[in-house]
């Protein structure tokens, strides 16, 4: 009789056991997100004497998300990390003319022989109506010295449009140092796109833009001026594409300058700082204004802006 009692209790306990886990599984489970849309920002940061700011932290730094400021999340400001570089040649037949292509070909060799062979990435694409790639994303430099073996300038300048097409290529590579370096004697002849709408493209994605227009000394001042006439142009320039991303213009008309300012890009990529803020909700453009706190010595480069989602 007390064994019977045993069993019927324990029994009954697993019947009510089996009927909690029945209605705790038809519960539905709580989702909890731990995760927020986060916006990274490259920032540059030079002195007077156009050196390279690296002391700086994140106290230093103010971010201004259209007009509201926004509380740093992350700051990165490793002073020798990897880079990806994505370079974009012009062969459009622009570039025959005074030797621009060979002056073209020693700023791919000086920036292969600045870049470390196992540790940072580069590809390389050429480009005059469309696009083609040349060597794809490597962590080899070397590759690039035969590259552009059989390239020869012809046809037209679709320089925007291949600045736009190569950014979203740069957008899948998770570095946080990354960049599109364009050489170009800067003569767009055939672009479906402006330097507004490309710039806003590569901004939204943080890729910085630099462009090394090589030109003969003669050209540099007429480059210059048609330059400056585009610039009154409300869709902008390729100058004003270079600052709207955070990058920069450089004039190479030599072997030596052409030296000089591959190792000057290189390095600015290394000691660039990268800030994390939160993403707006509303789905908009937002500018965004980098600011550094009581130095107003300092000139900044940074995107222009991102679109919240």
């Amino acid at each position: 009789m007390r064994n019977a009692s045993l069993a019927s209790v324990v029994t009954l306990t697993v019947l009510l056991i089996g009927r909690s886990v029945s209605v705790v599984a038809q519960q539905p489970l709580a989702v909890f997100k731990s995760t927020v849309a986060v916006v990274p920002i490259s920032v540059v940061v030079h002195d007077s004497h156009g050196h390279v700011v690296t002391s700086l932290t994140s106290r230093d730094f103010e971010i201004l998300d259209k007009g509201e400021p926004r509380r740093i999340i992350d700051f990165q400001a490793e002073r020798n990390s990897p880079v990806t570089i994505a370079m974009l040649i012009d062969t459009s037949g622009s570039m025959r003319v005074s030797s621009k292509f060979e002056l073209a070909r020693e700023v791919v060799k000086q920036l292969a022989c600045g870049l470390e062979d196992g540790r940072d990435e580069v590809s390389l694409f050429t480009f005059d109506s469309t696009l083609r790639v040349q060597q794809p994303f490597t962590p080899h430099p070397t590759s690039l010295d035969t590259a552009l073996e059989g390239a020869e300038p012809f046809g037209m300048t679709s320089l925007y449009d291949a600045v736009a097409e190569t950014a979203k290529r740069l957008a899948d590579r998770g570095a946080a140092r990354r960049a599109i370096l364009v050489l170009t004697d800067g003569i767009d002849t055939g672009s479906a796109l402006s330097a507004s709408e490309v710039s806003g493209l590569a901004s939204s994605i943080d890729v910085p833009v630099y462009v090394v227009a090589t030109v003969a000394p003669i050209d540099r001042a007429m480059a210059n001026d048609r330059a400056d006439a585009a610039g009154k142009s409300s869709d902008g320039d390729l100058r004003d594409l270079a600052l709207w991303t955070g990058g920069e213009v450089h004039w190479v008309t030599g072997v030596g300058e052409a030296v000089t300012q591959a190792r000057a890009i290189i390095s600015e990529l290394r000691q660039t700082y990268v800030i994390t803020v939160e993403s707006a909700t509303e789905p908009e453009w937002r500018p965004i204004d980098v600011r550094v706190r009581d130095r107003r010595h300092l000139a900044i480069r940074a995107r222009s802006g991102y679109f919240s989602r």
